[in-house]
């Protein structure tokens, strides 16, 4: 099992490109590879564990994908198969995004229950609910759900859940909708910047898909989609992390390829943390010229703060000047990377929902596990910032959703090594 060495003390400067966006190629390629009558060509595809796992799901489903650097050609397929059995999507949640599709496309699905990360439950009954509002018959057994409807037809929902909208049942149910008899209006609908990614391909493809980036989304179905060439928008989330390492490191950082209407509540919170963003038409430039100061923050659905972000600001915020107090009000049990800064020096107490970070002036190298994409994401990054060096485990999780973080990091100034354990 691989690990990351970190050796901190040292400021980050230079320019740190960013990838492709992990969460919008994954429904990307799903709607490419069973939703469309040709073949399609994905540009700006990061390199990621997640997309190599996905990529294993729709090829056992029938479908011929080639990679040649960040391009992924999708060839239709032929013989679709309907069952994603849980050897393939066991892994990695995002496998849940074939449901929708297989059920438009071949009017039945058998899927395993998908894995993920150790972040608490996230049940899928907006997924559900949101089918059989289209006029799928949906039953969960032995690990499975099944799902079959001779025809979808269109029809009026709401998304939203208890913890607001769903981002994975959008993607979900917009995909299905496009094969569907008549109009479907989604109220409640997840905008976060790769859902509209999503929309702009499948209309791409054919689809009729209105208010796109808003929370109603009306699709009007069609009979069939095309192949079509798309190039997949930057990850808002790794940016966001790259900011971040600036800023804990008091580096000065160029991150390329990402724009403010992507960020908004994460570049707000930053520049009240005391960080300087200086915006261009190609990315930022992240400095921190002052001390860092406490802040209060609350996940939410996007335009809100991002809970993907929730580790990365909680470890930056361990070097403010006072207290801090971070709500999470998206996913439960996502406060475990925090036991992990602790061990670093940091001063969090978890309560419930809430964690109060007591700042403190500076933190220490430590062996620490990531337990999650994000709980690892902030591990490095507090390493970075750390004195000494920190040994961090479980880099699978971070290898998901980060294309070669430590290569990225250390063109930059970082010290970081990869080896085997």
């Amino acid at each position: 099992m691989e690990k990351l060495i970190v050796k901190g003390g040292t400021k980050l400067e230079g320019t740190i490109p960013v990838s492709g966006c992990k969460n919008a190629v994954l429904p990307i390629a799903v709607a490419a590879a069973i939703l469309g009558d040709g073949g399609s060509v994905l540009h700006n595809v990061p390199n990621l564990t997640d997309v190599t796992t996905l990529r294993a799901v729709l090829e056992g489903l029938g479908a011929t994908i080639k990679r040649k650097n960040s391009t992924l050609y999708i060839e239709p397929i032929n013989h679709l198969e309907y069952e994603a059995p849980y050897e393939l999507v066991r892994k990695m949640r995002a496998s849940i995004y074939v449901l929708g599709p297989l059920v438009a496309k071949l009017g039945k699905a058998k899927v395993s229950f998908p894995g993920g990360c150790a972040i608490g439950p996230r049940p899928i009954d907006l997924h559900i609910r949101g089918l059989e509002h289209l006029g799928a018959e949906v039953m969960v057994e032995k690990g499975y759900i099944y799902a079959q409807a001779e025809s979808l037809i269109g029809t009026e929902m709401n998304l939203i859940g208890q913890h607001g909208p769903s981002v994975g049942a959008t993607a979900n149910v917009m995909m299905a909708a496009t094969l569907a008899q008549g109009t479907t209006v989604i109220r409640g609908a997840a905008r976060e910047p790769h859902i509209s990614d999503l929309a702009h391909f499948l209309n791409a493809m054919g689809a009729d898909i209105e208010g796109i980036g808003t929370s109603v989304l009306t699709v009007h179905g069609v009979k069939q989609l095309r192949g079509t060439e798309h190039t997949v928008i930057s990850d808002d989330i790794e940016a966001g992390t790259f900011m971040v390492a600036s800023a804990i490191t008091r580096g000065d950082v160029y991150v390329k390829g990402i724009t403010p209407q992507q960020i908004p509540a994460i570049s707000e919170k930053l520049v009240a943390a005391g960080v300087e963003l200086d915006w261009d038409a190609n990315g930022v430039r992240v400095t921190t010229p002052h001390e860092l100061q406490p802040i209060n923050v609350t996940t939410a659905p996007f335009p809100g703060f991002p809970t993907d972000m929730q580790a990365q600001i909680m470890g930056l915020l361990c070097l403010a000047a006072g207290t801090s107090v971070i709500t999470e009000n998206v996913h439960t049990d996502r406060f475990i990377h925090a036991a992990e800064l602790n061990r670093m020096g940091a001063n969090i107490v978890p309560d419930g929902s809430k964690a109060i970070i007591n700042g403190v002036p500076k933190l220490s190298g430590a062996p620490v596990m990531a337990s999650d994409l994000r709980a690892g994401a902030v591990l490095v990054a507090a390493g970075m910032a750390a004195a000494g060096e920190t040994v961090v485990s479980r880099v699978y999780h971070i290898d998901r959703g980060y294309e070669c973080i430590e290569k990225k990091l250390n063109n930059v100034g970082a010290n970081i090594t990869r080896v085997n354990a």
